[in-house]
């Protein structure tokens, strides 16, 4: 019997198959198949359940990882029980897609159901300017899909703002982003100067990601900042801007 100081932590009895205990907390129950999941983010599971590491996912996606330096390290889990998930104390985001996709930042995936296809891919450049700033980084501008029917769940560094970006021009902080549904385009572009980057310490340049069409995005009150240093987190070789990070 759980003391009466802690019964406000008390697990939750439901046992949807990605279900929140808390925003920071994330509950699955294996019993609906199985789920992919961030290495090392069980903090706790009960029943049956088991745990392989597939690294990257396979020799295409190690290939893929070797030269973006992107990816998400997953582990396969089984069985009937529960598992837990967390990363960092970060904020859990969950979503269902039917039929659909979703494209986000290689370090903010948390889980996602067997059934879905997780898969790195090179962002076509666009026009001249485009052409150009792919030019300035080794390796081009990589991004991480996520395509199919089933859960997906995220983190975000605090909670976040899904902006509809057919509302208006919708332009974030690489760094800043989570991601972004299907129906919408994003290209990278360099601010090359203004008062923002250059209170930000940098070089007076500084990646931004402009989106359109029809969709939202989804941004964290965060620009990549490590805790406990307060200086920026490096961007990944060929990322936008630490965006795809794995």
């Amino acid at each position: 019997m759980i003391h009466g100081d802690f019964a406000q932590y008390k697990e939750d009895d439901a046992t949807d198959p990605f279900h929140l205990e808390n925003k920071k907390l994330l509950k699955v129950s294996l019993q609906y198949g199985p789920v992919m999941a961030r290495t090392g983010a069980m903090v706790a599971y009960q029943g049956n359940a088991a745990f392989k590491n597939l690294g990257s996912g396979g020799l295409s996606k190690m290939l893929k990882k070797a030269i973006t330096h992107e990816g998400v390290s997953a582990m396969e889990m089984t069985g009937d029980g529960q598992v837990f998930l967390a990363n960092q104390g970060m904020d859990i985001q969950v979503m269902y897609l039917d039929n659909d996709a979703v494209f986000c930042n290689g370090a903010s995936v948390l889980a996602y159901s067997a059934s879905i296809e997780a898969d790195i891919e090179r962002v076509s450049s666009g026009g001249g300017g485009m052409r150009a700033l792919a030019g300035s980084m080794a390796g081009g501008f990589w991004q991480v899909s996520l395509r199919g029917t089933g859960y997906v769940a995220v983190t975000s560094d605090g909670q976040p703002v899904v902006l509809d970006v057919a509302s208006a021009q919708t332009v974030a902080d690489a760094d800043a982003v989570v991601l972004w549904s299907s129906g919408v385009s994003m290209q990278p572009r360099i601010d090359t100067g203004g008062l923002k980057s250059v209170l930000r310490g940098g070089t007076g340049e500084m990646i931004q990601l402009a989106f359109g069409g029809q969709g939202w995005v989804m941004v964290q009150p965060s620009e990549g900042v490590i805790q406990g240093t307060g200086q920026p987190q490096a961007s990944g070789g060929g990322g936008l801007g630490g965006l795809l990070g794995g």
